[in-house]
């Protein structure tokens, strides 16, 4: 994927241990078989999430789906991270006071 975007510096992570995806907050899921394009899914593996990590290793950004459909848009990511190094934007959902 990295080399797919051109981003060489981005860090991509695949083929994770089911342990680590749950311990990460991913979905799991049981094969059903062959997927529309063919390809014969595992017997479990976990569901597509994003997770944009700080250099103090703070979430920054995270996407967790049940479904592997309608990832979020890469092209958009990269102009919304523009905005956000631009402008210092901080992180949000930090509030874990009493509402």
């Amino acid at each position: 994927m990295a080399e797919k975007i051109g981003a060489a510096n981005l860090r991509v992570g695949w083929g994770l241990p089911l342990e680590v995806a749950r311990a990460w907050g991913l979905y799991l899921s049981a094969g059903r078989g062959k997927t529309s394009i063919g390809i014969e899914e595992p017997a479990l593996f976990s569901e597509p999430g994003v997770f944009l990590i700080k250099p103090d290793n703070s979430i920054y950004y995270l996407s967790v789906q049940s479904m592997p459909f309608v990832r979020p848009s890469f092209a958009e990511m990269v102009q919304a991270l523009d905005f956000v190094i631009k402008n210092d934007y901080p992180a949000r959902g930090e509030h874990s006071g009493v509402s």
